[in-house]
């Protein structure tokens, strides 16, 4: 059998903020969920999270069934952590893979490797562990050539031939739990924090390997704000390169940002400063920027966005957005549309070929197909307590400057007259004009602007 418990207690005082360290949010999760996403691989029989500081914040964060909390009252060190799985895993017998919650660039095929050597070499622990380029501060992890574990020694305690060893401890590890149990009650607090340090169990276990990672970033935690935007740009070079090898094309990749549910068909285009967020897919030859976000919305093939904003929608196939359009609750648009410049659609849904080209808001409406939307038209949808619908049927155009006052319904092929305002219903077919006849006073003004008496 195995467990995974993860280390949560911390506050983490350096990141300055109320808001416990492992729930601090890296490219659309926290760090805490990309580390429990990763142990899922694993598949393991119990999964503890070790609370402690803001634990409701962190137990209500955590939306993954079957997760066991585990509360640490005091944070005296990772050993003491972890000593507080011994009620309950008290009947447990397997592997126990320890993991923090600030590591969130562990790899799930590391972890995996980790499980399989520990398994194969029997042994009472394994330590994942990282050769970093510049070690300093790090305490270095000494081993034979069968990579057994002999001593680890403190970075100050080290001597000048000692700290050429760029090997150093991920702080992971996988441990017969029974064996673990054993050593855990013999941990002391004779170190200059006074804590129950994890790796002093060591000195108890009989066959303790060290396991490299091939990838040393991979090892990097989080304790400051320098580091987590260090880990953000660890992410977004390894999303950007799986797409460009998956056959998207990427202008100026540095200033492309993605998250890790994003979806891309072969042969799309991000321009430069495009941002893809949540649960997003572009489909194939589409061409998406520059200067765009779009958040859980699905935009379809052959589809150009352009300094644009799309949230929470879904777009057809060949339709051209922007630039400068915002298009956001749950609105839909058909196939061949064009939403175009200044446009705004909320909660809006086309037919096929209907086009939007400039200055309009539309909002709480049902447009039919190959419907016209004539620059500046305007739906009042909310009358101060709650908002209306407006539908506006097949083949209808509308002139600018249309405001169409909300419940409404306008019929198939109907003509909306420049300036109209529509508050009641059309029939099919009609043309509706709602113009005041302008009243001209000649000779209001002087020459010079005054108003004459």
């Amino acid at each position: 059998m195995l467990a995974v418990a993860i280390l949560a207690a911390g506050k983490g005082t350096r990141m300055k903020s109320d808001i416990p360290k492992v729930l601090q949010p890296l490219a659309g999760k926290t760090l805490l969920e990309r580390v429990i996403s990763t142990a899922k691989v694993l598949n393991p029989d119990r999964q503890l999270v070790i609370v402690g500081y803001g634990k409701e914040l962190v137990q209500e964060s955590i939306t993954e069934p079957g997760i066991e909390f585990v509360e640490q009252l005091q944070q005296l060190g990772t050993g003491h952590a972890i000593q507080q799985l011994l009620v309950p895993l008290k009947e447990f017998e397997g592997e126990l893979v320890v993991l923090t919650g600030d590591t969130p660039l562990l790899r799930a095929e590391t972890l995996q490797n980790l499980v399989q050597a520990h398994q194969e070499r029997q042994a009472s622990a394994t330590v994942l562990t990282a050769l970093l380029p510049d070690p300093k501060g790090y305490g270095r992890v000494f081993c034979d050539g069968q990579n057994r574990i002999e001593c680890i020694i403190e970075h100050r305690d080290c001597t000048n031939a000692q700290r050429q060893n760029r090997r150093v401890s991920a702080g992971v590890y996988c441990f017969n739990w029974q064996m673990l149990a054993e050593a855990l009650p013999k941990l002391t607090t004779n170190n200059d924090q006074q804590e129950y340090y994890l790796t002093e169990v060591f000195n108890y276990l009989p066959l303790v390997y060290a396991l490299d990672i091939p990838d040393y970033e991979e090892s990097l935690g989080i304790n400051d704000r320098k580091q987590l935007s260090h880990a953000y740009d660890v992410l977004q070079n390894r999303l950007r390169q799986k797409w460009m090898e998956e056959g998207v094309t990427m202008l100026c990749p540095e200033s492309i940002t993605l998250e890790d549910d994003v979806v891309l068909a072969p042969n799309v285009v991000l321009e430069p400063q495009t941002h893809l967020r949540g649960k997003t897919y572009v489909g194939a030859n589409s061409r998406i920027g520059p200067n765009t976000l779009i958040e859980n919305s699905r935009i379809g093939s052959d589809c150009g966005v352009n300094y644009s904003v799309v949230v929470d929608s879904s777009i057809g196939n060949s339709c051209r957005i922007g630039p400068f359009a915002h298009l956001r609750g749950q609105s839909m648009v058909g196939d061949q549309c064009r939403i175009g410049n200044f446009v705004e659609l909320k909660n809006a849904k086309t037919g096929d070929r209907t086009n939007a080209a400039h200055l309009s808001y539309l909002g709480d409406v049902t447009l039919g197909s190959r419907v016209n939307i004539g620059a500046g038209t305007l739906t009042a949808n909310y009358d101060g307590f709650q908002k209306h619908q407006t539908i506006i049927q097949d083949r209808t155009k509308t002139g600018c400057h249309s405001v169409f006052i909300a419940p409404v319904t306008i019929g198939m092929n109907c003509n909306i007259a420049a300036g109209t305002i529509v508050d009641q219903n059309v029939p099919d077919n009609s043309l509706v004009i709602g113009r005041v006849r302008p009243e001209i006073k000649q000779n209001y003004y002087d020459d010079e602007g005054k108003k004459q008496k």
